[in-house]
């Protein structure tokens, strides 16, 4: 059997609330009743108001406990706790009609009434069972007054936790969109390093120990800078044009003859921010498909400009016209998909990646993305 500790479990409605919700309700009757009697011109009002609040403050008492039964059953099903609640307000509004009619009925009448309404009194307490009909009658009234008090509870306890639940979906969300931006972060990495050692080995074989450590140390710098930055934070777009060219360089050496760049980054952009390496596989897709299968100079270009709120990032090379059934494959490569799937991730249909074979030749990828300023 599980085993609720009340002294523990922290409740999904405050017992500050629960309290003021209780007083509210009788402060309610209070007034209600009172009113009631002032209308009717009832004798001994003062005598009458003290013992209403007399068997107010017991009521408040009796509805504090049942606000702690139903603290016990409050991590059952919402089904449970309202039969709880139906079940517990049978005996509280016994217990306080029983008590109200002590106060008013058996305690000291002469208090209350005069000779001739006392005289009344007296012929109806005669009558057959009129303590019983008088309890029964008042239970009903009270057992309506206590379920209404319950469902207010019940209702402010399941509000509060859908609203928890609602937290915890959220922070769900954000922790699995969080672990699959590092997924998509850091499968760039490895697909970069496995190029480049294979150029490493290349120039290795080749006999070219000086192209081959110019390789490493630029190597060691790209991954200095690039890892030193939580995958998860946007970077600056001079930052992240600044860590491409580190990459260029290290190819560089791969295409001494072949390999030209260009950058077109107005110095106002310097500080937009944007994912981490998202350009990446977009320059390392120009490298592939661009410089890799031409015999002749091909010149990557990176630009940036803006267009209303968003920003406009173009990788683009000159290199061969390719075939049609080629097109395909390059649009839809691990490199291009990866981007593809930050952008959704990151942005959601805010941003897009639009690629194009120009008739000139070559490549282009355009980057559409919210424009942020760094705060």
């Amino acid at each position: 059997m599980r085993k609720f500790d009340i002294g523990n479990h922290k409740p999904s409605v405050g017992q500050q609330v629960a309290i003021l919700s209780i007083l509210g309700f009788w402060l309610f009757y209070v007034i209600i009743i009172t009113l009631r009697a002032a209308v009717s011109d009832w004798p001994a009002q003062e005598e009458l108001a003290l013992r209403r609040v007399v068997v107010t403050l017991f009521g408040i008492a009796i509805t504090y406990l049942l606000y702690r039964l139903l603290r016990l059953f409050e991590e059952k099903a919402l089904s449970t706790r309202i039969i709880t609640a139906f079940a517990g307000a049978i005996p509280c509004a016994v217990a306080i009609a029983i008590f109200n009619y002590y106060m008013f009925n058996v305690y000291d009448p002469q208090s209350l009434f005069d000779e001739a309404h006392m005289e009344k009194m007296r012929e109806y307490m005669e009558t057959e069972n009129y303590a019983l009909k008088a309890i029964v009658e008042d239970s009903v009234s009270r057992f309506f007054f206590m379920i209404s008090w319950a469902s207010l509870y019940l209702t402010l306890s399941y509000a509060s936790e859908v609203r928890t639940v609602e937290r915890k979906a959220a922070r769900f969300a954000q922790a699995a969109q969080d672990a699959e931006l590092r997924s998509l972060r850091y499968q760039v990495n490895p697909h970069f390093l496995f190029n480049t050692l294979n150029s490493l080995s290349t120039l290795v074989m080749r006999s070219q120990p000086a192209e081959a450590e110019k390789m490493i140390l630029n190597l060691s710098k790209f991954y200095r800078t690039s890892l030193s930055g939580d995958p998860l934070e946007d970077v600056a777009l001079s930052e992240e044009v600044h860590l491409q060219k580190l990459y260029l360089d290290i190819e560089a050496v791969r295409f001494p003859k072949r390999l030209k760049t260009e950058t077109d980054v107005p110095a106002e952009l310097d500080d937009v921010l944007v994912p981490g390496l998202i350009l990446q596989p977009l320059v390392e897709n120009a490298i592939k498909h661009g410089v890799a299968h031409s015999k002749r100079p091909v010149t990557i270009r990176i630009s940036a400009t803006t267009e209303r709120d968003f920003l406009i990032i173009t990788v683009s090379d000159d290199g061969e016209a390719q075939p049609k059934n080629k097109s395909n494959g390059m649009n839809n490569g691990i490199g291009l998909a990866n981007v593809r799937d930050r952008l959704e991730t990151r942005f959601g249909s805010q941003a897009k990646l639009k690629t194009f074979h120009p008739e000139t030749g070559g490549f282009v990828a355009e980057l559409t993305m919210p424009l942020l300023a760094d705060i």
